[in-house]
């Protein structure tokens, strides 16, 4: 399999497709019409590149840009099912209204990422520090939090698919995987072969997810301290290493088919399970459309595939 370097994200009714510093969001209009709009993403450290290519860095600024790229194309799929009635803005207005919707955007990032370290980094803690007179091993009680973090991340996974709305995110979400699956196995983009492809990527948001959660239970146990107060600000101070690790295996795994690796990559896959489902031929037409608005899959088939078998 050829890593292409195309990755995506489920949006409402639709997909959206990044790749290089292009993305695409292709939705499926309440009328049935495909609309396609692509742009360019300029990274929040557009002034400094480089971080984004520096190893074990590169981890922590990505996915901040992910969070900010999804969050954006999220809300612009969703202004396709808005309420009609609201009325048609003037330039000003709407220039207000964007400057509103950005701050808004970089709150709501802000608040996602506060929340997500109280609830998946400090609260098991606290609750792994109520087993302290029955296990007095630390060591013990941070792989017993470990797994507190990792089961928090399922329960949650479970509770939010029972929504309808999530539940056909989820099945985007397999479009969106389905297609990448068949570009990198020298496929045509056709809804037949995408239908027959997997709906699992080891590249997939969902195994960063897990890898974070997992690669935390290593270094909490390497890096100790002595007082509750330090424990908690470690676990929050290596949170940006521990991204930058999970991203660089990430990386890894999407261009190898080494034993040891897809091993390491099986519990993240198994989890998309839960995050992914079989979608219809519409959405598979709605993400293939997405792709091809930002990537050439017949040269790259024909760069990587064609140019092997005459060798």
């Amino acid at each position: 399999m050829k890593s292409s370097n195309i990755g995506g994200q489920a949006v409402l009714e639709g997909i959206m497709m990044k790749h290089k510093d292009d993305y695409a969001v292709a939705v499926r209009k309440p009328d049935g019409e495909i609309f396609v709009q692509k742009e360019t993403y300029r990274s929040i450290v557009y002034r400094w590149k480089k971080l984004t290519e520096i190893p074990f860095i590169r981890g922590v600024f990505n996915f901040i840009d992910s969070m900010v790229l999804g969050m954006k194309t999220l809300t612009y799929s969703a202004s396709f099912y808005e309420d009609e009635e609201e009325k048609e803005l003037t330039e000003k207005e709407a220039s207000r209204q964007e400057k509103k919707e950005s701050l808004l955007m970089g709150v709501t990032v802000a608040f996602s990422l506060v929340a997500a370290v109280a609830i998946f980094m400090v609260l098991p803690y606290f609750l792994s520090s109520l087993l302290k007179s029955y296990i007095p091993s630390y060591g013990v009680r941070t792989v017993i939090e470990g797994f507190v973090r990792i089961g928090i991340f399922i329960l949650y996974v479970l509770l939010i698919s029972r929504m309808e709305d999530i539940q056909r995110t989820f099945m985007y979400h397999g479009a969106e995987h389905k297609c990448i699956n068949c570009i990198e196995h020298g496929l045509p983009l056709t809804v037949e072969n995408v239908r027959s492809s997997s709906r699992q990527h080891k590249r997939c948001g969902t195994s960063f997810l897990f890898l974070v959660l997992a690669i935390s239970i290593i270094m909490l146990l390497l890096v100790r301290a002595e007082t509750p107060l330090m424990r908690i600000v470690i676990r929050i101070v290596l949170l940006p290493v521990i991204a930058g690790v999970s991203y660089e295996f990430l990386k890894l795994a999407g261009r190898s088919e080494n034993p040891v690796v897809n091993l390491f990559s099986r519990p993240g896959l198994a989890i998309q399970k839960l995050t992914t489902k079989e979608p219809d031929d519409g959405m598979i037409e709605v993400a293939i459309q997405a792709v091809e608005a930002v990537f050439d899959w017949r040269a790259y088939e024909a760069e990587n595939f064609h140019t092997a078998a005459d060798h």
